[in-house]
């Protein structure tokens, strides 16, 4: 069995690669990406390495030949994912891959008013929509996301935020790519649905809380509302399009939408995922940095 990786010289890709490496032969792994020159140490322990590209539908059928299960990961292109993501499954049929399976996001497709739920229910329709057989890892917020979002606290003393006192269970890089490692080389993963989450829901006020206590700086908890979240994102650089749809992330933690706690990572990988905690106490350094 031949598994492929898009995206594969990404965070996630890397990370899912060399997991799966660790479990089958790298004579059956094809590692997918733009820049193939990234990825020439996984070339080197014997993985194929490949040229593909989204934006370029033709280098994509070579690309997914002789590939029987395919892990798209999703791009982080807003306003044209939709398009690159259906691109990739065509190209995947027309190679004759047979299962495919996605990383999503939750609530795909349903969850408004979060902007890229959208995104991830069209991929995850579009794959079924095929005839593949498919997966849908529907991947929580990272918890790396709040490391940085922790450093800025520490620096300033304030933790601003959209979120209300809503919570979510924010995922590490790490467990999403071990779940999905775990996908790709079982069995019986084929048509499923998995919530790739961390084991606790965690609000603001609680990393706050975190936070304090791991560098000992008293953090402040201020509550914005969506325009002033969009504002300062677009203060500091992003195109308006952009900051709404980061700024959408606290609303739908607002609004629950994002409220999901599930035993998928565990079920999948045999571990117990890692706690926001846990990532932070990682990265304490950074966070003490700024103290």
């Amino acid at each position: 069995m031949t598994i492929a990786i898009t995206g594969a010289a990404g965070h996630l890709g890397r990370l899912t690669a060399q997991l799966v490496l660790d479990r089958v032969g790298a004579g059956e792994v094809v590692l997918v990406t733009r820049r193939p020159d990234a990825l020439a140490d996984l070339a080197d322990a014997g993985a194929t390495v490949r040229h593909g590209d989204f934006d370029q539908p033709g280098s994509l059928p070579a690309a997914f030949a002789g590939v029987d299960r395919l892990l798209l990961i999703s791009t982080d292109v807003l306003g044209n994912r939709v398009a690159q993501h259906t691109a990739a499954i065509d190209a995947a049929a027309q190679a004759g891959v047979g299962h495919v399976l996605y990383t999503s996001g939750l609530n795909a497709g349903s969850a408004l008013p979060l902007v890229v739920s959208h995104d991830h229910g069209a991929t995850e329709e579009a794959i079924r929509g095929r005839g593949l057989r498919w997966t849908a890892l529907r991947n929580g917020l990272y918890a790396e996301s709040q490391v940085a979002a922790a450093a800025r606290a520490v620096a300033s003393g304030h933790l601003v935020h959209n979120n209300g006192d809503g919570a979510t269970a924010y995922v590490s890089r790490e467990d999403c790519a071990a779940a999905a490692a775990a996908a790709l080389t079982g069995d019986g993963h084929e048509d499923r649905v998995y919530d790739i989450t961390g084991p606790e829901l965690v609000t603001q006020a609680q990393l706050a809380a975190m936070v304090s206590d791991i560098t000992g700086r008293r953090i402040a908890v201020v509550a914005i509302d969506d325009d002033e979240a969009t504002q300062n994102l677009t203060a500091v650089g992003l195109p308006a399009d952009a900051a709404m749809a980061y700024a959408s992330f606290g609303t739908a933690i607002r609004e629950g939408v994002l409220d999901v706690v599930s035993t998928h990572v565990e079920d999948l990988t045999g571990h117990r995922p890692r706690s926001l905690r846990d990532v932070l106490e990682a990265h304490r350094s950074e966070l003490e940095e700024t103290t």
